[in-house]
């Protein structure tokens, strides 16, 4: 029965270091699992995320970039606003004498006016507002004037009046400028 006891411990001691055995290359498996994972992760972390000069560099020229598309913008925005279109003002037909002879002349004329675009809206009401008074401040322009004024290669000097007429009686001097479409002076 000795032998039996003997034997019997012997097993148990055996089982007790072998039960040990695993469970002590489980753990160091588990501790070589995570450390691998863990030198893994680091290492994709090293290779993968940016050093912090490559962030702020990144960020520097993102903002550069934006910076130089609002200026962009601003200045499109700005050359367009700026930019000088071309409005009728009307067109005008009249029969009369001119100061400085005795005949009698048809004056047919269609006048545009340059402006800027950004204030298009305010001149188009103003206009509608005051036709009646800018149609008759620039009959009585044209009425007024000398023949030699009124002939082609002298008519800067009828646009100019035009102009400063027109001008005077809006709010501000939005017109740059005025012209005529169709020209034509024919004595009656």
């Amino acid at each position: 029965m000795a032998d039996e006891a003997e034997k019997t411990e012997n097993e148990n001691e055996v089982a007790e270091n072998t039960v040990e055995v695993k469970s002590g290359s489980g753990r160091g498996l588990v501790i070589a699992f995570v450390a691998t994972i863990v030198l893994l992760e680091s290492a994709m972390f090293f290779f993968m995320v940016p050093s912090a000069e490559q962030v702020s560099a990144m960020a520097e020229a993102k903002l550069i970039e934006s910076v130089q598309e609002d200026e962009r913008e601003a200045e499109e925005m700005q050359s367009n606003e700026n930019k000088v279109v071309e409005i009728q003002i009307g067109q005008f037909g009249e029969t009369f004498s001119p100061i400085d002879t005795e005949r009698e002349f048809r004056l047919e004329l269609s006048l545009y006016g340059l402006i800027r675009e950004k204030n298009k809206e305010v001149i188009d009401k103003e206009i509608e507002e005051k036709q009646g008074r800018l149609r008759h401040a620039i009959r009585m322009k044209i009425r007024t004037s000398a023949l030699t004024e009124l002939q082609e290669n002298q008519l800067g000097l009828l646009e100019r009046r035009i102009l400063t007429t027109c001008n005077h009686l809006l709010e501000k001097d939005y017109f740059l400028g005025v012209g005529f479409n169709n020209y034509q002076l024919i004595p009656d």
